[in-house]
């Protein structure tokens, strides 16, 4: 039986007592930390699929709603793979934090190093400090199993679910921090107090290579450094054949960049069309995801037990938005 075991109720470990006792070494505290993780995993996995669980060590991440939070080493995977479907997991800013509401403060610096000599003063810099609300808006799917499945221990329910939830969020995430409206959902990029208007095209729906240039020059050098191009796939086929007066292509298609600066494609940018702004430009690091609450699933057994099946509801809850506009800039197509 374990040091930790708590006698008296069966279960559980008593964390803290067995910290703070004299002469524990590291390697115990380590050891202890790692065996709650576990025993917190395994309850998961087992009331996902309707087994015995150790109900106490469920009790502290229950959601409210009959769900509970996702075990640690779930969401790390989780994490991975959102990234590979949602370039804001890759190059945005994540936040985590545990407030359901409030407001986040960025600053931002646009202040020099400067050489004096002894004695003398320091030049202040112009550091800017700006407030943020930041809403806990849900986002939520569902996913159905037949009962054999789930009860059966060749299935993997982790994997399973770990692949479907992250194609999915990963999707629906980078859809809303682009085109979201900031109503029951996050403030996307291209929205009104998104990205800044670097250049407004001429066509409705042609893009033009003196355009994509002074696009690229819109953008100051302190956001050049690390900035990408963000496009749809048609877009990017239209710049692969676009060339300068001289026959110069525009695009480097050795390493799919436009001027050096790496070029991304995702279905959630709009095609060129009147009023559409289909390239962005910049660092997307300006870009801030809060993560308000982690994916939490609930297994739902009664909805959908005549047919034979098991349904497992997950939803997270979190914002975005872009904390400074001039990151970022679009070509707008004209209206």
């Amino acid at each position: 039986m374990p040091a930790a075991f708590n006698r008296r109720t069966g279960g559980g470990f008593r964390a803290k007592k067995f910290r703070f006792k004299r002469g524990i070494k590291p390697q115990k505290l380590e050891m202890e930390e790692s065996i709650m993780t576990n025993t917190y995993g395994q309850s998961f996995w087992n009331v996902m699929r309707g087994r015995n669980a150790n109900l106490s060590a469920l009790s502290e991440k229950m959601d409210g709603n009959g769900g509970y939070l996702t075990p640690e080493e779930f969401r790390a995977k989780l994490d991975q793979s959102l990234a590979r479907d949602n370039v804001f997991r890759r190059l945005g800013t994540v936040i985590r934090t545990t407030s359901p509401e409030g407001t986040i403060q960025a600053v931002t610096s646009t202040g020099t190093a400067d050489w004096i000599a002894d004695g003398q003063a320091y030049n202040e810099s112009s550091d800017t400090i700006t407030q943020f609300p930041v809403y806990s808006y849900k986002l939520a799917s569902l996913v159905r199993l037949k009962e054999s499945f789930v009860a059966d221990n060749a299935f993997d329910i982790e994997n399973y679910l770990l692949n479907v939830f992250a194609r999915r969020f990963g999707r629906a995430e980078e859809a809303a921090f682009l085109n979201g409206t900031g109503i029951d959902q996050p403030t996307g990029l291209l929205s009104d107090t998104g990205a800044e208007v670097g250049i407004t095209a001429a066509s409705e729906t042609v893009i033009a290579y003196d355009e994509v240039v002074k696009l690229y020059f819109s953008l100051k050098p302190e956001y050049r450094a690390n900035a990408v191009f963000l496009m749809h796939d048609d877009t990017a086929m239209a710049l692969r054949t676009l060339k300068d007066s001289a026959g110069n292509p525009i695009w480097n298609a050795q390493g799919d960049t436009i001027f050096s600066k790496p070029v991304i494609t995702t279905p959630s940018m709009p095609v060129a069309a009147a009023g559409t702004k289909p390239i962005a430009f910049g660092e997307l690091s300006y870009y801030w995801v809060i993560e308000r609450q982690p994916l939490a699933i609930k297994r739902l057994k009664e909805l959908y037990s005549i047919q034979g099946q098991i349904g497992f509801t997950a939803y997270e809850r979190m914002d975005g938005k872009l904390i400074l506009p001039e990151a970022v800039k679009v070509l707008k197509m004209a209206v």
